[in-house]
């Protein structure tokens, strides 16, 4: 079984910054694409940012410049620093990733739980 697990969210004001991590647990063997998504409340869920396990990386157009996403595949973990929030950027940030478990090597989508980002004056 795989997991995980989010943190770094909460409330900030506008212009500020906030690092979310995200780790993930379990019966590993490798890791493919990384990558956060969000859902605001009333709108579909949204790719924010992905990273590949070589280091590319795609960001969502009202992401760019401001959000940088990051990977340790050491620790099985990645980031997004998150600069010059704005209000429309509330919403729940999801991690996701492609992991190929080592008990099967079957390719599995997982989620995390979940974290709040609350950009508000």
């Amino acid at each position: 079984q795989v997991q995980l697990v989010e943190s770094g969210g909460g409330l900030v004001q506008p212009g500020g910054s906030l690092r979310l991590s995200c780790a993930a647990s379990g019966n590993i063997l490798s890791i493919y694409d990384m990558g956060w998504y969000r859902q605001a409340p009333g709108k579909q869920r949204e790719l924010v940012a992905l990273i590949t396990s070589g280091g590319s990386t795609n960001y969502a157009d009202s992401v760019k410049g401001r959000f940088t996403i990051s990977r340790d595949n050491a620790k099985n973990t990645v980031y997004l620093q998150m600069n010059s929030l704005k209000p429309e950027d509330t919403a729940v940030y999801y991690c996701n990733a492609n992991i190929i478990e080592a008990m099967t090597y079957h390719v599995y989508n997982y989620n995390g739980q979940g974290t709040q980002v609350t950009v508000s004056a």
